[in-house]
């Protein structure tokens, strides 16, 4: 990770080399399960989206970020993350879910454009800062230096998409 080291820990040991292992993903079905019901904060939802290699419906607990009129999702582990890969495989088609499912087309923010989200993305979710090299508290100059090391995407509901 260009000579930097991911800050170690429980939180980061769930997710060594950029995947989760076996107790994070217990972990995240049980949260996913959660979240989808409705029952945790409206910021905490399901991504539901088509694995490009099985074609079945993968579940994923995420935090949501609210920046501006504007609802965001960021790869605490980067690109290479698969819910990531699959996201673009599928065209960035997807669903939300947080007590309702609701359809969306994720769009990717260029990398000069993520500082903004990235900094309040940290605020949001405290887990994701074991992964991200920056201080939560840091000037958004220091998140503009990682920002193209973690995809942001931009929720858009796809009634709203052409």
């Amino acid at each position: 990770m260009d000579g930097e080291e991911t800050k170690v820990g429980l939180k980061g040991w769930y997710y060594r080399g950029g995947r989760p292992n076996r107790v994070a993903r217990a972990l995240d079905r049980c949260t996913a399960s959660l979240y989808a019901l409705g029952v945790a904060p409206n910021y905490l939802v399901v991504l539901e989206v088509r694995g490009r290699r099985s074609g079945r419906t993968i579940a994923l607990p995420l935090v949501m970020v609210v920046a501006g009129d504007e609802r965001y999702l960021v790869s605490m582990l980067g690109q290479d993350a698969n819910w990531v890969r699959n996201v673009e495989a599928a065209g960035g088609n997807a669903a939300l879910r947080h007590g309702r499912r609701e359809e969306v087309r994720l769009e990717e923010v260029v990398a000069h454009r993520r500082a903004g989200v990235l900094k309040a993305y940290l605020k949001r979710a405290p887990g994701a800062r074991a992964h991200v090299p920056v201080d939560k508290d840091a000037p958004l100059a220091e998140f503009e230096r990682v920002a193209y090391r973690f995809p942001v995407f931009r929720v858009v509901p796809r009634s709203e998409t052409s």
